[in-house]
């Protein structure tokens, strides 16, 4: 029983991280207004999102994440980079995880890169996995509320929108992010 359990599993997550992104991938037009929408709720929701956009160097957006698991599970989305405003390339967000978990979730995420370096780093790497490279701050409601251009001396930090759902815990540690052509 366990064993088909986990063969079921296996296969739904499967199923999402393969079909999922070939029925859903969006067109560069699709992601630009998605990511338009999610940042202006970003905005409303948060201040202080619209303070570092002020100073960032460049903001990814991923307006929809999909997350789902029965033990096994994977999580896959689209988002644009954005430099002064324009939009200067397109990624992916892949992960994939094991352990104690059951539901599907949607939410989306902006990674604000507040120096020169690390925004080179996303560029120059040939996909980058969250938690290896620049120091990141995933800010929550308390970190938010005293967080200003002054005090944000980290390299990204890193917002949470639009979570939707049923399923513990949310989280990018472990993604993978990746350019792609649109």
């Amino acid at each position: 029983m366990k064993r088909r359990l986990l063969k079921m599993a296996a296969l739904v997550v499967l199923m999402m991280l393969v079909v999922y992104p070939l029925a859903f991938a969006g067109t560069a037009q699709e992601i630009d207004r998605d990511a338009d929408s999610a940042l202006q709720k970003l905005y409303d929701s948060t201040p202080a999102a619209k303070e570092l956009a002020k100073v960032a160097k460049g903001i990814l957006i991923f307006p929809d994440i999909v997350k789902g698991g029965l033990i096994i599970g994977g999580q896959y989305g689209e988002g644009a980079l954005r430099i002064n405003g324009k939009t200067t390339g397109y990624y992916n967000s892949v992960a994939a995880s094991y352990g104690l978990q059951a539901g599907v979730q949607k939410f989306g995420y902006a990674l604000f890169f507040m120096t020169d370096s690390s925004l080179e780093y996303l560029k120059k790497s040939e996909g980058w996995e969250i938690g290896v490279g620049p120091t990141l701050v995933v800010v929550d409601e308390g970190v938010a509320k005293s967080l200003t251009t002054t005090t944000a001396k980290s390299d990204i930090y890193a917002f949470f929108f639009s979570q939707e759902g049923l399923m513990a815990g949310i989280g990018i540690q472990g993604s993978k992010i990746t350019k792609v052509e649109k």
